[in-house]
């Protein structure tokens, strides 16, 4: 007749096992009578009209206030319409006149506008006080017609 084959060690192993199982299975019983949770309706969050996060639901008898969906802008607010034709004053703040470009800072506002080579009528440098008038280019306002004063 031939020996079993399981050791005592493999019985020692395997009621180990069986007994952590079993405490596993215990724990995880406790915490669910011992939890707080009650399900979905506890965890529920509800957003006030004013942002802030409540666990009452809102009063649906509440009278709601009705609001305009074309008074609501989604993007960048316009700037106001300048007349750009206009001449205005200002002094060149930097240029560069081996790369060709500068900015002239407007008197009064304190603007800085960007003025490419091209858009000069004569010579400037730095410190020199312009002339110049405005129009829109791919990145913002750009100085053209620039004449020193």
């Amino acid at each position: 007749m031939g020996r079993s084959q399981e050791t005592f060690s493999k019985k020692e192993k395997e009621k180990k096992r069986l007994q952590k199982r079993q405490e596993k299975q215990q724990k995880r019983e406790e915490r669910k009578e011992n939890s707080a949770g009650g399900g979905l309706e506890n965890m529920l969050a509800y957003v006030d009209e004013f942002g802030n996060i409540t666990d009452t639901p809102p009063d649906p008898t509440r009278k709601k206030s009705v609001i305009d969906a074309s008074s609501i802008e989604i993007a960048i607010p316009k700037q106001a319409e300048e007349d750009l034709s206009l001449p205005k004053k200002g002094k060149i703040d930097f240029f560069n006149e081996s790369k060709g470009y500068g900015f002239i800072r407007e008197d009064g506002t304190q603007e800085k506008y960007f003025v490419h080579v091209n858009g000069l009528t004569e010579e400037v440098r730095e410190g020199d006080k312009v002339t110049f008038e405005l129009e829109k280019g791919l990145k913002g306002l750009n100085a053209v017609n620039v004449k020193r004063v």
